[in-house]
């Protein structure tokens, strides 16, 4: 699943050793980051990194790769992690990940996981995929609720990452924003990196990599405040997309606590975002399928309490 993170050191990380900017581009520990260069999986201006002690400056080239991260065992299988099934077969298993469920093992988050849960009830994804993150084959952020596909063989995993590395699995999502777009259509055509002035978010970045976010505004409000419910598709997954490219044109999600801007909560507790439909081929059949989420009950319970204006 993994491929290999390259980055230009930006302003942000200017001075700042190795060691703590491969814990960063990783999200790992710094223990884990020197662990990974030893095993020679950091690349600097195209030479392996021999120690983390290095200082960087800016514009140096970094690359990182994600499969030097030690794994002395895969995640153990967890009953108690609850979340609900709305496919599966000898393939896949599609699942409806409630929001705070955190995906796979990480820094902070070494079980209780959605890659537990799923060994529990699919034992046989321990031989698939990446050790550490059995069967998952794409992102969903801990904070967004909604529907994510999991493999139960390397086939189907192997097929399933082409689809989202080549962009024919599609996605979309709910997003409920601050403001009323001009536009009732709208293309956000911006490449995402590392933030220059916190390098632990995500921002638009002349340097970043090519990120393209359609919107379509599904309805507007106008109490509590002007806000839009807007359909979201990605043509690409970078970190933290939606929430990045919606703040940059000044309508962040409501209740994002990193690229919210500041605005108040409106009693919506993390980020109103919903991955609400998933398309792809089926690794077992080849048929084109697609998957659809209701909106999660405490972001439709919230909707239900706004005032609507309609779409012009």
């Amino acid at each position: 699943m993994s491929d290999r993170i390259d980055e230009v050191v930006p302003p942000a990380l200017a001075g700042e050793r190795l060691d703590r900017i491969v814990a960063l581009l990783l999200d790992v520990s710094r223990s884990v980051a020197t662990a990974v260069i030893a095993a020679g999986g950091a690349i600097v201006d195209g030479e392996v990194a021999t120690t983390g002690k290095i200082r960087l400056e800016e514009g140096q080239a970094v690359i990182v790769d994600p499969d030097a991260v030690p794994v002395d065992e895969p995640p153990q299988g967890d009953r108690s992690v609850r979340f609900d099934v709305i496919h599966e077969d000898d393939h896949i298993v599609v699942i409806d990940k409630p929001a705070g469920l955190v995906v796979h093992p990480g820094a902070g988050n070494e079980t209780g996981t959605l890659a537990n849960g799923l060994l529990a009830r699919y034992p046989e994804m321990v031989d698939v995929g990446e050790r550490i993150r059995p069967g998952i084959v794409h992102r969903l952020d801990a904070g967004s609720s909604g529907l994510l596909v999991a493999a139960r063989t390397q086939d189907a995993a192997d097929r399933l990452i082409e689809q989202f590395a080549d962009h024919s699995a599609t996605r979309a999502y709910l997003a409920l924003v601050w403001g009323h777009p001009a536009a009732p259509h709208g293309v956000i055509d911006a490449p995402v990196g590392r933030s220059r002035r916190d390098p632990l978010k995500m921002a638009v970045v002349a340097d970043g990599r090519w990120a393209r976010t359609e919107y379509q505004v599904l309805d507007r409000f106008d109490v509590p405040a002007e806000l839009a419910l807007l359909e979201c598709r990605l043509e690409t997954g970078r970190t933290h997309q939606i929430r990045v490219h919606l703040s940059s044109i000044n309508h962040p999600l409501v209740g994002d606590p990193t690229y919210g801007q500041r605005r108040p909560k409106l009693q919506v507790e993390r980020p109103f975002l919903h991955a609400a439909e998933l398309s792809f081929v089926h690794p077992g059949t080849d048929q084109a399928v697609t998957y659809r989420s209701e909106l999660a009950a405490d972001l439709a319970e919230r909707l239900s309490t706004l005032r609507r204006v309609g779409v012009e």
